[in-house]
C-alpha cells in the first residue's frame, strides 16, 4: 500500500466534531502512560501485534503521540502518530460497531493537529488503506512510488513491494 501526504496547514477543524462526540458519550482524549497495557492489550485482541507494537512506541513519547476514543472504560478506537517513522500518521483502527460516528475521522485530525503543533507542515500517512477517505477528511493526496514505504525491512517478511496483511 501507498503513502500519502497531508498539507497541515490546510486542516479542517477539529473541535466541533470532537465536542459533538462527547455529548454522544465519546471521548477523544491521549492515553496516559497507565493506559498503555490495557491499550497494548486491546490492540492485541482487536487489530494485530504490528499495530500494538507501534502503538507501544507512543508511550515513550513526551506527550504520548496517540489519541484514543473511549466510551467509559471501553476502548472503541486508537491514532498513532510519530510511532514508526517521524512525521507519519499511523496506524490507526475503529471497532467496526463504532465506524460511521466520525471517530475516526476525530482521531486523524488530532494527530494530524499534534504534528502541526510540532512544527510540521506536512504529513505522511503510511501504508493508507481506504485512499478516498483520506483524500475527502483531509485532502491527501497519493505519494507515487511509495510502496513499500518504510515497512520494507520489518521482520514480518515484505518482498518486492508486498504490504503485510495486518497494516491495512
Amino acid at each position: 500500500m501507498a503513502d500519502m501526504l497531508v498539507n497541515l496547514l490546510k486542516l479542517p477543524p477539529k473541535d466541533e466534531l470532537i465536542l459533538k462526540l462527547k455529548k454522544e458519550g465519546i471521548q477523544i482524549r491521549r492515553p496516559l502512560p497507565p493506559d498503555k497495557l490495557r491499550i497494548v492489550n486491546w490492540l492485541l485482541e482487536n487489530r494485530s501485534m504490528n499495530a500494538a507494537s507501534e502503538c507501544d512506541v507512543c508511550f515513550a513519547h513526551t506527550p504520548v503521540s496517540c489519541y484514543i476514543a473511549t466510551r467509559g472504560a471501553q476502548i472503541l478506537g486508537y491514532g498513532c502518530y510519530n510511532a514508526t517513522a517521524p512525521d507519519f500518521f499511523g496506524p490507526t483502527f475503529v471497532l467496526p460497531e463504532e465506524r460511521g460516528k466520525g471517530i475516526g475521522k476525530a482521531l486523524l485530525l488530532c494527530c494530524l493537529h499534534a504534528l502541526r503543533e510540532m512544527g510540521y507542515g506536512y504529513a505522511i500517512i503510511g501504508s493508507i488503506g481506504p485512499q478516498a477517505y483520506y483524500e475527502k477528511c483531509v485532502g491527501a493526496m497519493l505519494i507515487p512510488d511509495s510502496t513499500p514505504g518504510i515497512y520494507k525491512d520489518y521482520l514480518g517478511g515484505i518482498e518486492d513491494g508486498e504490504v503485510p496483511p495486518d497494516l491495512d
